[in-house]
């Protein structure tokens, strides 16, 4: 497979430099990244695993406005029938994402979503018979979070901040929940910064038998209140006010409640002392519910056992930290509720297994690398799956081991970046496999690797891309005076080492991510060389306090958001500058959100170093961003006032002696307009020039409406050609 691999890529290579020398090649354009799709690449969609040797796959098209579901076996990958077509379906005209209820005989199909923020949205939900095909319409208005019982004969969902059960029997529905407000009280989904920091917006979960229901209530009466104003088409402006807990400010008080569906009564679970309740998820007892919680500093994260019966809480572990503990999703309960759990206690991610008590069984993984997933158990082979970085920080390999830690077998061949999707009996995976040079490529396996057929591959684009002025993307390593960092860097294709080149860095540079990874393109990247093709090189270091190194190598911006990070990114600029091809006179940089904090930090405090910085929505402040994340690395401002300031943009604006780009969104609920003002300010109060650009009611990633990201990438690659 490996061999196999390589000689795919070699061959790619080849045809592509032969293309080169046969044709004129195109120029990519910003209308072909972010207009006409020209480089999409295919991809399985909405993949579910089913019981026994099946999957599922939906297409949906949001142009026709169409959607069916097919069913596919893992053993031939031939399809095996249609599930469902909307065309079928005389109340619906079409579904954007389902979900089946535990046996697989029915489906919950959502409509005409609206989102709400990140994660969150409203839509109209309906229950889908496969039996009868008939459909059933769980409520009149649109509603959040709809989820079957485990008997799937109800189905449970939040409207206006209050849950509520439709029993599909009866078709009568029961409210649960009755104080849920607006900016004051929500229950069984999440706040603000719960869906943005903890990943989750469903807060209710039902037991195994259905016969009780976990939900968190937020109390979010005394979290301050953030407003946006919004321009859209009215005559006049109008405010959209929510609740946003900043760095030091009032959180939500979040509690704990069980309801009952036998007697309809309602209970509130003691927890003892806590600040957030990121993570609750009902173990394979009926009576038992696992609910995560940690201090407001986020460096305690205690595991409790819940017993519905006597409703009494039991701490089963705690994780400290003289830093932060990271919230995973990993906690996977086995058929006698022993677990596995994700830890970096011993300096690296690992697997552990736990018996049902909270003793430490064995510690599964070891070694100085991180796992980045988990996809699961085998009970009956004793096989734990998993993704790590133990080929090198920059790829991905999927291995399977013992639960004992013993017989590890790696399973991905492909050098690179390899994902699997497990079906649910875990006999069979689909790989996914990507590197610089090869855009994805799905094949089916068996669980003890057997390759067993090609599922989808994109050959149909590395075609289309050898007639494109395209480049590498190499991969190295820069020594600083700091450390040794992961890079890679794009050329022109007719680069002539004899010649000096104007160096273009980006970087994201937050805590515990990676934008050195060895796997196919994004989107930016077409726009990187379409840049190189107009004669610019552009580079990616990950600096200190990004991921896959272990948590030494991550935490050490622990308290100083934008030190570490700052200065590597201005050391690597001045290594580069040292190269006989690249002008050190002009090197720019530019990133979005937190690499937007960062890029302002650069050109700012390595003002001789950078000519020109673009930052896409940068917090420019720590103190404007929300508590959960900015506290996890930096403790409150009221304890850290120096870690917060002396790493802040808007201290050092008189400093700005190259050409700076900064562009906002104006919706953006995330990181909110109000850095880029303050910024703004700043700079005004220094005297110095510099460019702008909003985006009216455009959330964080500036991209809804008519030509929004043609129009940013144009605005961006103007100024680059100008400025650079």
């Amino acid at each position: 497979m490996l061999l196999i691999s390589i000689l795919f890529i070699g061959s790619a290579s080849d045809n592509y430099l032969f293309a080169q020398d046969a044709v004129n090649l195109k120029d990519i354009t910003l209308e072909d990244i972010w207009q006409k799709g020209t480089f999409r690449a295919e991809r399985l969609n909405s993949l579910h695993s089913m019981q026994g040797d099946y999957y599922t796959l939906l297409d949906y098209n949001r142009e026709t406005r169409s959607s069916l579901i097919d069913k596919y076996s893992y053993k031939t990958l031939e399809k095996v029938s249609t599930i469902v077509d909307s065309k079928d379906l005389t109340d619906l005209d079409y579904f954007e994402s389902y979900s089946f209820n535990s046996d697989e005989t029915k489906l919950l199909l959502n409509t005409d979503s609206e989102p709400i923020y990140r994660h969150s949205e409203n839509a109209f939900f309906y229950v889908y018979d496969l039996k009868t095909k008939k459909l059933q319409k769980v409520a009149d208005t649109k509603i959040q979070e709809a989820a079957f019982s485990p008997d799937s004969k109800k189905v449970a969902y939040v409207l206006k901040n209050n849950i509520f059960i439709k029993n599909l029997v009866n078709n009568k529905t029961t409210q649960v929940t009755f104080d849920g407000k607006i900016n004051k009280i929500i229950n069984g989904v999440t706040d603000w910064v719960y869906e943005e920091e903890f990943g989750f917006v469903r807060a209710f979960q039902w037991n195994a038998d259905g016969t009780c229901l976990a939900f968190l209530r937020f109390d979010e009466t005394e979290v301050p209140e953030f407003t946006m104003m919004k321009y859209a088409k009215d005559l006049y402006p109008y405010p959209h006010t929510f609740k946003y807990p900043k760095a030091g400010e009032k959180n939500s008080e979040v509690s704990l409640y069980l309801y009952s569906l036998g007697t309809g009564s309602t209970s509130k679970i003691d927890l003892g002392q806590y600040e957030y309740i990121p993570r609750l998820k009902w173990t394979k007892d009926a009576n038992i519910l696992s609910v995560q919680t940690t201090n407001r500093r986020q460096n305690s994260l205690k595991l409790h056992f819940v017993d519905k019966q006597t409703q009494l809480a039991k701490l089963v572990l705690e994780e400290t930290s003289n830093t932060y503990v990271n919230v995973r999703d990993v906690l996977t309960f086995l058929k006698d509720n022993s677990f596995i759990w994700r830890s970096e206690k011993d300096g690296f991610d690992h697997l552990y297994y736990y018996n049902a008590d909270g003793s430490l069984r064995n510690q599964i993984t070891k070694g100085d690398w991180d796992i980045t997933n988990f996809y699961g158990v085998d009970e009956k082979t004793k096989l734990a799956f998993y993704q790590s970085v133990e080929d090198g920080s920059i790829n991905r390999t999927v291995y399977a081991i013992g639960l004992n830690g013993k017989n590890k077998k790696r399973l991905s061949a492909a050098y690179g970046f390899n994902s699997a999707s497990f079906s649910k009996n875990k006999m069979y995976y689909i790989n996914n496999f990507s590197d610089a040079n090869t855009p994805s490529i799905y094949t089916l396996h068996s669980a003890d690797a057997t390759k067993i057929k090609e599922v989808k591959n994109n050959n149909a684009l590395l075609n289309k891309l050898e007639y494109y002025n395209v480049g590498k993307k190499e991969f190295s390593s820069i020594r600083t005076e700091s450390g040794t960092f992961n890079m890679w860097m794009i050329k022109p294709t007719d680069f002539d080492e004899t010649k000096k080149y104007p160096v273009l860095m980006y970087q994201y540079s937050g805590p515990g991510s990676q934008s050195v990874q060895n796997r196919w393109n994004g989107y930016d990247e077409y726009w990187y060389y379409l840049l190189a093709s107009k004669g610019y090189i552009i580079a990616c270091v990950d600096g200190r306090g990004t991921g896959g190194k272990g948590t030494a190598f991550t935490k050490v911006t622990y308290k100083e958001l934008g030190k570490y990070e700052t200065i590597d990114q201005i050391e690597a600029a001045k290594e580069l500058g040292k190269r006989s091809y690249i002008d050190a006179n002009r090197i720019g940089i530019w990133g979005w959100s937190y690499g937007g904090f960062t890029s302002l930090n650069a050109i700012l405090k390595g003002e001789d170093t950078f000519k020109m910085a673009i930052a896409v929505a940068p917090v420019t402040s720590w103190r404007f961003y929300d508590s959960v994340y900015t506290e996890r690395y930096m403790q409150t401002p009221q304890e850290n006032p120096k870690g917060y300031d002396d790493n802040s943009p808007l201290f050092f604006a008189d400093k700005l002696k190259g050409k700076l780009l900064l562009v906002h969104g104006t919706s953006d609920d995330n990181v909110h307009v109000q850095n880029a003002m303050q910024m703004i300010n700043a700079l005004i109060k220094a005297d110095v020039p510099f460019d702008s650009e909003l985006y009216p009611d455009r959330t964080h990633g500036i991209y809804r409406g008519e030509n929004t990201r043609l129009h940013l990438y144009k605005k961006m690659t103007d100024f680059i050609l100008k400025n650079l």
